[in-house]
């Protein structure tokens, strides 16, 4: 099942994501997908980011974090469990995109994953119990990044999603500098 959401629900303020797949087979090198979000200032929503977020790091006020980290993606349920506090959030910080990237290198740091290989794969975006967006990456399966939702704060301060699968080919660096570029 796949819905969207675009700028449906405003006044956002405590989401978790969270992204599940399946663990690799037997005797083959280990899926590891790895939430990010980028954080841009208000005054400049597609620029450099202010920070990003991702496994082993949080953001400086504490209002990212991650709360699970999976390298293998075995277990019960969601793998990786990442929180944002947009509520929490300093005024000059306006704009929230957060992706998924396979991290992944093969030899000489050749990419040879996409998620096309990686069974089992889920994205769920809730605020309590409410589920505000539920996808997966079949839309994208030549990719080995996407972003998977955008929050955005308005002249009043509450803030909105938008929730969209995008499709990148690239490593997590390069993902990291791109993922909050204006969409063309």
């Amino acid at each position: 099942m796949s819905t969207s959401t675009s700028g449906v629900r405003k006044g956002l303020a405590k989401v978790e994501i969270a992204l599940r797949w399946d663990p690799s087979p037997a005797g083959t090198p280990a899926h590891d997908l790895d939430i990010i979000a980028a954080v841009f200032g208000a005054a400049d929503l597609h620029g450099e980011p202010v920070h990003l977020v991702h496994f082993g790091s949080r953001s400086p006020d504490g209002t990212i974090t991650l709360n699970r980290d999976s390298h293998t993606g075995q277990g019960f349920g969601f793998d990786e469990v990442m929180t944002l506090e947009l509520d929490r959030m300093a005024p000059a910080l306006g704009r929230v995109v957060v992706g998924v990237v396979i991290q992944d290198t093969g030899e000489r740091g050749a990419r040879t994953k996409t998620f096309t290989a990686i069974g089992g794969t889920g994205v769920r975006i809730r605020e309590g119990y409410t589920d505000l967006a539920v996808t997966d990456f079949a839309g994208v399966p030549a990719a080995t990044a996407a972003t998977i939702a955008e929050f955005t704060r308005d002249g009043s301060g509450a803030w909105s999603l938008d929730a969209a699968v995008r499709g990148f080919d690239a490593d997590p660096e390069e993902f990291a500098r791109t993922m909050g570029a204006p969409r063309v």
